[in-house]
């Protein structure tokens, strides 16, 4: 259907015509017929429903045209045949939801914006769809009507009931007030008498006790907080953390009661104030706390808080840094022995400890780990004190008795540690730094049954061994030291450290850093 050169809606038809003479192929089309019409006023009479007695209903034809879709029918609002089209994704609209889903039926709205009911259906073998509304309003005005004497009878029952209630409510009012104000006045005394026995439980705590809300605005404090503070807890009320504490101590305590209010979910942490860089200082200028907040939950009068406990561990941290410094001189005094023993082993351990803890660093792991490579690097030659001195500085090849004298030197230091209390596993890492991965070392360990600092320290200790000259070889260049490390992993070594130490070396300037392991020792002076 279209709009024919008279200007009216024309309709189009187009008819094959066959051939009568069959050749066995079948017939073949040699020809068209087209046929055109002015479109009647008999098919838009027909559109009508005969004994109709609404007013508003209608029924009209349309088309998907693109992302249109166009009237083919005079509309109710005097619209011709084709004039007038509309986007098929206007909101609603009850032609665009015939021309999707023909068959359809709900509540749209019409070409001029009026809330309907419409029902839809295809026409067979044309892309037409016809569609049947009637305004919302007609339609439901019956039940319309039926709702709204409901809902009369509904709120008159109500009305009714209340009033029933009111009147039962006011003979015994009297009565309940009293014992109200009656078992009011007991949970007051109650809640004041349990207020002061927490306070006196918290006052007498040594840490300091204090909940603020999401606005770090003070809602309670106990006596060592009010200590601290230097004011009354009285005072401390509805004041922000900032403004009694200081605005950097109040930031990061901020912050940490915004991801326990966030995850609601108990936390605890650590946190240094002043110079928390300088951790071989045990006397330098700062403060150490240890904070536990515990999320609590808000009421219809009283925001979301924490409740933080904060305890001072400054000393405790003094003594644990003293303890490490002490330590670390130790390590390098009894290492300092080994090196002077053998120039060109001289700073072998310090080197294996520095590569060891690069490659744990840039795999990831943690604190205690880290340091445990560093000490157990260290201290792993510590049992050549009782190799001869002239085996060490051997120019020639090692006997068979020898290199397994200097290969389990390892072994007399785990005996000399054994009974040291170490942070980390240091002991057992020298124990089972000569294990290999693929099971043949003295412990026969492998695979994950080897402890990760231990497979570091055995790539650490194979790559510096490697990179260092000896008093019978010099120095290997870094890249074939690493591939030799490649080539070893799945059956000496673990493949993750190996990985982790190549990346050092060509990304994060190893192979700048570590250059000077390549120089031959000074020759000692007799």
């Amino acid at each position: 259907m279209f709009i024919g050169a008279a200007g009216d809606p024309t309709m189009g038809f187009v008819l094959p015509v066959f051939g009568i003479q069959d050749d066995g192929e079948g017939a073949k089309g040699i020809g068209a017929v087209v046929g055109l019409r002015i479109v009647g006023q008999d098919l838009y009479r027909r559109l009508k429903q005969p004994g109709d007695t609404a007013t508003t209903t209608e029924t009209y034809m349309v088309r998907a045209k693109g992302a249109t879709v166009e009237y083919l029918t005079p509309l109710a609002d005097d619209t011709p045949a084709l004039k007038r089209s509309m986007s098929a994704d206007t909101p609603n609209l009850a032609a665009g939801k015939a021309t999707e889903r023909p068959g359809s039926f709900g509540i749209y709205v019409d070409y001029v914006g009026t809330e309907i009911l419409a029902a839809s259906r295809p026409i067979a073998n044309l892309p037409w769809v016809l569609i049947r509304k009637i305004s919302r309003d007609e339609a439901l005005a019956a039940t319309d009507n039926r709702l709204t004497v409901i809902m009369g009878v509904f709120i008159a029952l109500i009305v009714i009931v209340t009033l029933a209630i009111l009147f039962v409510w006011k003979k015994g009012a009297s009565m309940r007030a009293t014992q109200a104000l009656h078992e009011a006045e007991i949970a007051l005394e109650r809640f004041g008498n349990m207020s002061k026995f927490m306070k006196v439980v918290t006052d007498n705590q040594p840490n300091q006790i204090v909940a603020v809300d999401e606005n770090t605005q003070y809602t309670f404090a106990n006596l060592p907080a009010e200590d601290e503070a230097g004011i009354p807890a009285a005072d401390m009320m509805g004041k922000t953390m900032a403004s009694v504490i200081g605005p950097i101590r109040a930031q990061k305590y901020a912050d940490l009661n915004k991801d326990v209010l966030r995850d609601f979910e108990k936390a605890s942490h650590t946190v240094v104030f002043g110079d928390e860089e300088d951790e071989e200082d045990p006397d330098g200028d700062f403060q150490v706390v240890r904070t536990y907040h515990v999320p609590l939950r808000g009421d219809r009068d009283y925001p979301p808080a924490v409740l933080m406990i904060i305890s001072d561990i400054t000393d405790l941290t003094r003594e644990k840094r003293r303890g490490e410094k002490m330590m670390r001189q130790l390590t390098d005094t009894l290492v300092s022995v080994v090196d002077r023993r053998d120039p060109f082993s001289a700073n072998h351990s310090s080197r294996v400890a520095e590569v060891a803890r690069a490659v744990a660093h840039e795999m990831g792991l943690d604190e205690v780990d880290e340091k445990t490579v560093d000490i157990a690097g260290n201290l792993m030659n510590l049992g050549k004190i009782f190799i001869p001195e002239e085996i060490l500085t051997k120019t020639e090849d090692l006997t068979p008795e020898e290199r397994a004298m200097v290969g389990s030197a390892y072994l007399t230091t785990v005996d000399l540690l054994e009974n040291v209390d170490f942070e980390g596993p240091v002991v057992e890492t020298i124990r089972q730094f000569g294990e290999t991965w693929d099971g043949r070392g003295p412990l026969g360990l492998k695979g994950e049954e080897i402890i990760q600092t231990a497979r570091i320290l055995a790539v650490a200790n194979a790559f510096v061994g490697m990179a260092s000259p000896r008093a019978y070889r010099g120095a290997m260049p870094f890249q074939k030291a690493a591939d030799i490390l490649m080539d070893d992993t799945g059956s000496r070594y673990d493949r993750k450290p190996v990985s982790a130490l190549i990346n050092f070396l060509e990304n994060r300037g190893g192979t700048r850093r570590w250059a000077h392991f390549r120089e031959a020792p000074p020759e000692r002076v007799e």
